[in-house]
């Protein structure tokens, strides 16, 4: 039998020695190596020492440490077998608040946490964009970037700031086109396609353009030398260009025609101060339309759970707003069956032309107050769920949830704080009630809430009842903390002036935080 004589206090010679005997029989558990590593880390090893010990690539010894980015808890399901590989390499990618939400779903009985690869999904909102995508230098490049040391890969932690970057080095590379002669250099935004059997190849001196094919993976893809079919079948007529001859001669070079661009753009702009009437329906035309200068994304409203969304579509609010945004949808010309508002189908007569334009052309024709319909309901379908955002207008508005949402039993079942159902016992049924059945089961509770709302039962009816997470300004039953509109009042009223200006004819800014209610709850 082999013997290893180690010196005194020669510790992580040890560990190596008792992990060398375990890899001798068999590979252990990713778990046990990363303990075993993380040991050998703190005792002065390095990673390129552990990596010639054991015989293994410096990068497999970094994606063992890697799962020193994860709770225990989640080393303890994976080492039990109740996390597979995939799912337990991507949650190394997640921040500690994701690994705690993502452990929240796993005790949620009612709740379908993300595996596989839906949780990279999951973990980047809907959008992970690889590194490797960037046409500019990361080296440079401002933002966060988390690792994937199991896909060998890493990825934009920040998408908006990515794009930022990405469509500033895509306007640099369509100005170096025009300047190289190129007669056009065509951006093709994530939303269409570039499809190639509908173009035919061209070279430079024929006329042939650059179509730049941007991707919502971020990927960007330059098609060099193309031309449409309907040019190409003109040309082959000979209405400007004979077949096998060069076109004639442009009347302006391409540096002449980017100084005329420019100029023309910077007295545009300086006389678009004077008129902010046209300014408003530009901004509301990009709004819809995009540009490779604008992005504008819609709230998906989505939900893990079936029950909440069919919840949500169902409700007054959506009913009201589809209503309004289906009258917008008429205003401006597009098909009634369009879900959304951004983005909608193109005008019949605007295939051939720009589709900002269109609009904006479009939004010119209408009043003021007209535009101001059309500005509602784009923001609406923009305004991302659960932000400040959210809780400043609803205070700026007086926003009264009673008028637009009763309570379901969706939402009842959604409850499963006992403290919290007493409390909202007491509030639609009484404090004696509360007390008559604190013992009782979360179940009964639940029920005694619906009967007084619903007026079932024998029970007195409770009407107009809203829960405090809900109203405008929220608050909380207890003082765990832990509700996301509280935080987002807490957010609204640390960003309001010390002194606000008064607005025409006095009217308050919002809630007067010395009488309300509910920003006396919040203070205590």
């Amino acid at each position: 039998m082999p013997c290893a004589i180690l010196e005194d206090g020669d510790d992580a010679a040890a560990i190596e020695a008792s992990l060398i005997e375990n890899l001798a029989r068999l590979d252990p558990d990713e778990v046990t190596q990363w303990a075993t590593f993380t040991r050998l880390v703190r005792e002065g090893r390095s990673i390129e020492d552990i990596a010639t010990t054991f015989g293994l690539p410096d990068l497999a010894v970094r994606r063992t440490l890697a799962l020193g980015n994860l709770l225990p808890r989640i080393r303890a399901l994976y080492a039990r077998g109740e996390i597979d590989r995939t799912t337990v390499r991507h949650l190394t990618l997640a921040s500690k608040s994701q690994q705690k939400a993502w452990l929240a779903l796993v005790d949620d009985p009612e709740q379908r946490p993300p595996a596989g690869h839906q949780l990279k999904a999951w973990l980047f909102g809907g959008e992970s964009i690889a590194v490797s995508r960037a046409l500019f230098d990361v080296t440079t490049y401002g933002g966060a970037i988390v690792a994937d040391l199991f896909g060998e890969d890493r990825y934009f932690a920040d998408t908006d700031a990515f794009w930022t970057a990405q469509n500033t080095e895509i306007e640099a590379r369509r100005v170096a086109y025009l300047e190289a002669g190129w007669a056009d250099v065509m951006i093709v935004p994530p939303t269409e396609q570039f499809a190639s059997w509908e173009y035919d190849k061209a070279p430079k001196r024929k006329g042939g353009r650059i179509y730049v094919d941007v991707r919502a993976s971020g990927e960007v893809v330059f098609h060099e030398g193309y031309i449409s079919r309907k040019d190409a079948a003109r040309i082959a007529k000979g209405d400007n260009n004979s077949p096998g001859k060069a076109p004639p001669r442009p009347e302006l070079t391409t540096k002449l025609q980017t100084y005329i661009d420019l100029h023309r753009h910077a007295a545009v702009r300086a006389a678009l101060t004077g008129a902010p009437h046209v300014a408003l329906r530009l901004l509301v035309a990009h709004a819809i339309r995009g540009s490779h200068l604008w992005s504008v994304r819609i709230e998906p409203q989505t939900s893990r759970s079936d029950a909440i969304a069919e919840s949500v579509e169902n409700s007054t609010s959506e009913a009201a707003f589809d209503a309004r945004r289906r009258a917008v949808l008429d205003l401006l010309g597009f098909s009634p069956d369009d879900p959304t508002v951004i983005g909608g189908s193109p005008y019949p007569y605007d295939a051939a032309g720009d589709r900002l334009s269109a609009v904006f052309l479009r939004l010119l024709d209408l009043p003021d107050a007209a535009v101001f319909d059309v500005i509602a309901v784009v923001m609406g379908e923009s305004l991302a769920a659960g932000s400040a955002a959210v809780e400043a207008v609803g205070l700026q508005l007086g926003v009264r949830m009673e008028d637009y949402w009763h309570a379901d039993p969706i939402f009842l079942d959604l409850i499963r704080d006992r403290e919290v159902l007493l409390s909202l016992v007491a509030e639609v049924a009484g404090p004696m009630i509360a007390d008559a059945n604190a013992g009782e089961m979360g179940k009964t509770l639940r029920q005694i809430v619906a009967d007084h709302l619903a007026g079932a039962g024998g029970r007195t009816v409770c009407e107009d009842w809203v829960p405090r997470w809900m109203t405008f300004p929220p608050s909380a039953y207890t003082g765990r903390g832990g509700v996301g509109t509280v935080k987002a009042h807490a957010l609204v009223e640390a960003a309001r002036p010390a002194d606000p200006p008064p607005e025409p004819g006095g009217a308050s800014a919002g809630p007067d935080p010395d009488t309300d209610s509910g920003a006396q709850a919040l203070v205590a």
